[in-house]
Formats: C-alpha cells, sequence, structure tokens
C-alpha cells in the first residue's frame, strides 16, 4: 500500500526518524489493518522509506526499511535478527557474557520488537498490534539465527495499552525454566523471567555495575532498589566489606540473596532490607555508608508528569548525599525517557545543594553497547547514569 508524505513534513522521513505521525500523511484509506506494510512517497512520486502501519496510534506508521525492493517476508526478519545478532556478537565477550538485549526496537529497525537473549533462551516483548501482526516470521527468524532451547513472551507492558492491546505473557517455544542461570561479566545471576520485572533482568546496566567495581574495596555499600541485587553482586566481587540491599519486593530481595550465594560470596555480608526506600532512607538509626546506588523505577510516566518526576529523584537524591561525606561516592540513575541528561545533571545540582554538599561527577553513562540508538531518534534515549564524588 501506497501512502503520501505531506511535502512540509518530509523533514523527519528524509531524515530517517523511524515514526511516522498521522498528520504526515495525505491520506490515510479506510480499512488498512495494523501490520499492513506500507511504502511511503512524496507527492511528486518519489520513494522515501517503508514499513507497518498502525490503526490505533498517532504514530501511523513504524519505520523500518529505506530500500524500494526490499521485500517484507521471513527472509528480511532472519536479515534483521542476523545483523543484530552479529553485532552483539562482535562488541560483546561471549565467554563472559552470555545475556544482552538482542533487538532492541526501531534502534535495530524492527520497531516495537524487545527482544533479549538469557544464555539459551529469549524473552519477546511485542509493544505494538503492527509489529505483533509478524509474529509467525518473528518467532521463526529467531529460532533459525539463535537456536534457542526456549521462547517466552513478555509482552506485559503498559505501552501496549496505547494500542489498545491487551496484556500478554506465555511460552512460545520449547521450554523456558522459572529461572535461568545467566553469566554476566564472569558474574551469575539467576534470572526470573516469567514474574520479573521487565524481561527478567536489567541488562542496561550491565556496563554500571562493571564500572562501580572500581569503587569498592573495603566500603560499605547501600544498593536502593536494589530488585535481584545485581550491582551488590558487583560490589562484593570487587571486595565490598558490606552490602545493604534495599527494596520494597520481597521476592526480588529473595533472588537478590541467591545470587549472592550463586557466586560463592559470604551471605554474612549482605543484609536484605524489605522497606520503601524513601522511608528508609530518612531513618535515623542508619550506619555509615561509602558508596549509595540509587537505581529507581522511572518516576516520570509521561511528559505531563515531569514536574512531580523531577522532585521525586531530587528527594531521593538529596536524602542519600545527607548520608555521604567527604570522598564517599553516590552512583545516580534514571530510566525516565521524558527527563534529558541535562535535566537530570541539574536535579542533581539542587538536591547537593539542598544537602549543603558539593560533588564531582567522575564517570556519566547513557545506553550499552547492546541498546544501540539510531543517532535520528531521540526518543529512544532513557537511561542515565552518573557516578559522582562528595568533595
Amino acid at each position: 500500500m501506497k501512502l503520501v508524505v505531506k511535502n512540509n513534513r518530509l523533514g523527519p522521513v528524509i531524515n530517517r526518524h523511524p515514526w511516522v505521525f498521522s498528520g504526515a500523511l495525505q491520506e490515510i484509506p479506510q480499512g488498512l489493518e495494523s501490520g499492513a506494510p506500507v511504502s511511503l512517497h512524496s507527492e511528486e512520486g518519489k520513494f522515501l522509506a517503508q514499513g507497518y502501519f498502525n490503526s490505533y496510534s498517532q504514530i501511523s506508521v513504524r519505520l523500518w526499511s529505506f530500500e524500494e525492493n526490499e521485500t517484507i517476508d521471513e527472509q528480511f526478519f532472519i536479515k534483521r535478527v542476523q545483523d543484530a545478532f552479529e553485532l552483539r556478537c562482535r562488541l560483546i565477550d561471549q565467554r563472559e557474557t552470555n545475556a544482552y538485549r538482542l533487538i532492541n526496537s526501531e534502534n535495530d529497525f524492527l520497531p516495537g520488537l524487545i527482544v533479549d537473549k538469557y544464555a539459551d533462551y529469549l524473552v519477546l516483548q511485542f509493544h505494538t498490534r503492527g509489529i505483533e501482526k509478524w509474529f509467525k516470521e518473528i518467532v521463526n527468524a529467531l529460532k533459525i539465527v539463535c537456536q534457542p532451547k526456549g521462547i517466552y513472551e513478555r509482552s506485559d507492558v503498559k505501552v501496549r495499552e496505547y494500542d489498545k492491546a491487551e496484556k500478554q505473557s506465555g511460552l512460545i517455544a520449547g521450554d523456558v525454566p522459572v529461572k535461568i542461570k545467566i553469566k554476566e561479566n564472569g558474574l551469575l545471576f539467576y534470572v526470573d523471567v516469567i514474574t520479573g520485572q521487565k524481561t527478567g533482568f536489567f541488562l542496561d546496566q550491565r556496563d554500571k555495575r562493571q564500572a562501580l567495581q572500581k569503587y569498592c574495596e573495603k566500603k560499605t555499600v547501600l544498593n536502593c532498589f536494589s530488585y535481584s541485587g545485581g550491582f551488590s553482586v558487583y560490589a562484593l566481587s570487587s571486595g565490598a566489606k558490606m552490602v545493604y540491599n534495599v527494596d520494597a519486593s520481597a521476592p526480588a530481595l529473595e533472588l537478590a540473596q541467591e545470587n549472592i550465594k550463586l557466586n560463592k560470596f559470604n551471605v554474612k555480608k549482605c543484609e536484605n532490607i524489605c522497606e520503601d526506600v524513601k522511608v528508609y532512607l530518612r531513618r535515623s538509626d542508619l550506619p555509615k555508608f561509602d558508596i549509595i546506588i540509587l537505581d529507581p523505577p522511572a518516576f516520570i510516566k509521561n511528559r505531563h508528569k515531569i514536574k512531580e518526576g523531577v522532585l521525586g529523584y531530587r528527594k531521593i537524591n538529596e536524602a542519600a548525599l545527607r548520608l555521604l561525606q567527604k570522598n564517599d561516592i553516590l552512583v545516580t540513575c534514571s530510566c525516565s525517557a521524558h527527563l534529558s541528561l541535562e535535566d537530570f545533571r541539574f536535579m542533581l545540582t539542587e538536591a547537593a545543594g539542598r544537602a549543603g554538599k558539593s560533588v564531582q561527577i567522575l564517570e556519566t553513562f547513557t545506553h550499552g553497547v547492546d541498546h544501540p540508538l539510531l543517532a535520528s531518534f531521540g526518543e529512544s534515549e532513557y537511561l542515565k547514569c552518573l557516578i559522582v564524588k562528595v568533595s
């Protein structure tokens, strides 16, 4: 199906932004179903791009090809998956790390699709009705390229609501254990892909966890919003004296304890506290911490919640900084796409000022190598992490 882009809305398409909004199209034919392949043309008839139609969203077309003669079939998806897989194999030492983001949606030219690899298993998320229409071709491509022992679906994400699509999850192929054992930078973790957060593990923090190691020897570490203890395992691996995990989820803390044992670390060096982090940080009976890690869920769910979310970030960062002294370390993160790195840094400046502290930024992180970003697609740049020293 050919669709015409208005001449005054050509810029984003020419610059290869992967979204085309309904207002940019001259006309949308009646009865065009989500997932239908479409080609975009200028008013003069010049070919621009190919994508799929999405009928329930303001984003009417999501682009996946800029080649006019590329046929959209199973071979198309095999090629896309193969390209993504080869990139990860080139950038990640598979002997030390066997869990990573395999398909990063628009950024790997498969908009609306997330695929995470956990050892010999794959976990999928279909974010749109359109990409879901290609379910069979995508699953077959993943089987051919990756030859997994099992594939599990975790399309139980809020973003599906925008497409009026029901949340769904379950086994797609093979067999998937309740807990998968993975290796990350030589360390071991159990991942609950069935009931865990996201697809089971925060793969996008791998490089930040590794960066933490250089600061931890003989230090006492507080890991806030600890989930399954990723940062804590890395801290203990580099000689931390003691780690404290704080999370509101008891099952997450149980998994964190299992991960400590899995790596044969002394469990007496880890204390798990099931409590709201915001409440915990205000307690008056806390021990002295040398390092505090703040890795909260997204406080800004949409652009209407920016002011409220920034206040939430500022409060927990201020509380953490009040607990830290000169030369102590704060690792602070945000996964809110509506908060820019510049605004995140300004928030930290305000939090430090209110806490009466000066801080030096030692390291800045965004996405990892397995989460590549299209230069044209700033909307997908969600993750920010600053490692700072109290001065």
